[in-house]
């Protein structure tokens, strides 16, 4: 799959930019082609080198990028596609942008508003010099796939220091009218059946295997690396498994609908070793680089459900809702409200490193082991394995929040600044203070237990506490408690780990302050 890139651009009046993240064929942008508007995309090494992405995901977006300049281009729009291979690709982007103008001799540029705050200020600054500098106008348009603006979560909490998703969420549910019945009330009678959906995989049950695509990509791999595209984790280039345009997205939204809903809810928090996406829709990619809009996401599951209940109940159909309708908008908002300050917050000043066998999946913790070697072999990973696992790891072991960011940005094929840093630092490292979330989410070895299997056949024993080879979350779960005690203790959710620590012995607390102390100690080597 490979585009011809033009080695002049056409004049044009209008230069329009796209990214490799607004491919959006039903933006009025597409509505019909016009002969004196030239688009440009750019495969660069600006948007591959500020984080070391997963191979996958560098794959996934030129394979996407490509296919959407295609269509475009068989519709009858003019574009100008430069590969990976280019030259220019080791350029600034605006730099490339700028020197197009003027081979062009376009007077207007227009791009679609970013997603990340990195981008949004270089186009603001060409706003606010090109006109001077080129003579040319320089204004930005919507990319029409967000449920709401940069701005209504602000709005909607103005004078409040603590955004609470649910308030948000039930708004959102009146405003699109989703899942309420005919007096404006939530279906069922409850706008959220979480409790619901925290149940643990059956013994002996296995998840349907995911749809795949097979593709070769034997050919675009070998152009990264002749690029020196620097990546982590696996592929198999013969037999590529995402899908990258919109009909191959709409194909696995129909997948999710009529096979995996019916279960999604029930086992959305579940781990297990017989599956890497479990009932998990894996549509984040497609919609976070706009081949799905959420709104048609929304409404295919909430259309299921009416058509037929006893296909999928109201728990999974809400509970799969939820995290659209709710939290991703809320996390945009968040982002949007709090950035670029957001991205240096740092609530309990961890400074340690984060342990190099993150980058490898080389450890002897088990449930670590699993999470860490699937998303390097498949660049996924589910909610829980994120938040629970690796998330729940960094918080109690004090890893730098920015490690943690750098890691969760490069790993997973769905991860763009916008979402990623606010479910990192926010509501995975609790690094905001308390903006996303109300409480850390940390466990010790009990909740690994309680959802998955991995406790099984670890090194490490899930009951001990203070031995050599006792599970390392257990001491690290007191640890981090007994040092943080002075930015905890008043957080009402929190009381009870206070009260249970305070009737513990001075020796066993002592004993688990020290194991802490020798895990912290020990942290490249568990």
């Amino acid at each position: 799959m490979s585009i011809a890139p033009l080695t002049q651009p056409k004049p044009a009046k209008t230069l329009r930019l796209l990214l490799g993240d607004q491919l959006n064929p039903r933006h009025s942008w597409w509505n019909e082609p016009q002969d004196d508007v030239l688009t440009v995309m750019m495969e660069c090494r600006q948007e591959t080198d500020y984080a070391r992405h997963h191979v996958q995901k560098v794959l996934a977006y030129f394979l996407a990028m490509r296919s959407f300049a295609r269509e475009r281009i068989e519709e009858g729009h003019h574009l100008h596609y430069l590969t990976i291979d280019n030259p220019d690709a080791t350029r600034p982007m605006m730099d490339v942008l700028r020197d197009l103008v003027g081979e062009s001799g376009a007077t207007d540029v227009r791009v679609q508003a970013p997603d990340e705050w990195r981008l949004d200020a270089l186009f603001r600054e060409a706003m606010n010099t090109w006109p001077d500098e080129l003579g040319v106008s320089f204004s930005m348009d919507d990319t029409e796939h967000f449920l709401t603006s940069r701005t209504d979560l602000a709005t909607h909490f103005e004078g409040k220091k603590q955004y609470l998703m649910e308030s948000f969420y039930r708004m959102m549910r009146k405003r699109h009218d989703v899942l309420l019945d005919a007096s404006g009330q939530p279906e069922g009678g409850k706008w959220n059946y979480d409790a619901n959906n925290r149940k643990k995989l059956p013994k002996g049950h296995v998840p349907p295997a995911p749809y795949l695509w097979g593709r070769d990509v034997t050919i675009l791999h070998a152009e990264l690396i002749n690029a020196g595209v620097e990546t982590v984790g696996q592929v198999q280039p013969e037999r590529f498994g995402w899908p990258v345009t919109r009909e191959e997205s709409l194909a696995l939204l129909n997948i999710f609908v009529e096979e995996l809903l019916p279960r999604f809810g029930d086992f959305q928090d579940a781990l297990t070793e017989d599956s890497w996406t479990l009932y998990h829709s894996r549509l984040s990619f497609a919609m976070n680089v706009k081949m799905l809009n959420p709104k048609e996401v929304i409404a295919a599951v909430e259309q299921k459900w009416r058509e037929d209940p006893t296909h999928a109940s109201i728990e999974q159909a809400e509970g799969f809702i939820r995290q659209i309708l709710g939290w991703r908008e809320y996390m945009r908002g968040v982002y949007w409200a709090h950035m670029p300050e957001y991205a240096g917050l740092n609530f309990f000043q961890h400074d340690r490193k984060l342990p190099s066998w993150f980058w490898t999946g080389k450890t002897g913790m088990r449930c670590l082991q699993h999470a860490i070697g699937q998303t390097l072999e498949h660049a996924y990973a589910h909610h829980i394995q994120r938040l629970m696992v690796t998330g729940n790891f960094a918080l109690l072991a004090g890893i730098d929040p920015t490690e943690v960011d750098e890691w969760y940005l490069g790993v997973y094929i769905d991860a763009i600044e916008w979402v990623e840093i606010t479910n990192t630092r926010g509501m995975s490292q609790f690094a905001d203070g308390g903006i996303v979330g109300t409480k850390p989410y940390v466990s010790s070895a009990n909740y690994m237990h309680k959802m998955g299997p991995h406790c099984n056949s670890c090194k490490y024993k899930r009951q001990a506490k203070t031995e050599d080879d006792a599970c390392p979350f257990n001491s690290l779960y007191w640890h981090f408690h007994a040092r943080n005690r002075d930015l905890l203790e008043r957080n009402p959710r929190i009381g009870m780990v206070y009260r249970t620590w305070d009737k513990m012995p001075p020796t066993k607390q002592q004993a688990l302050l020290d194991r802490g102390d020798a895990v912290l100690a020990n942290l490249e080597h568990l």
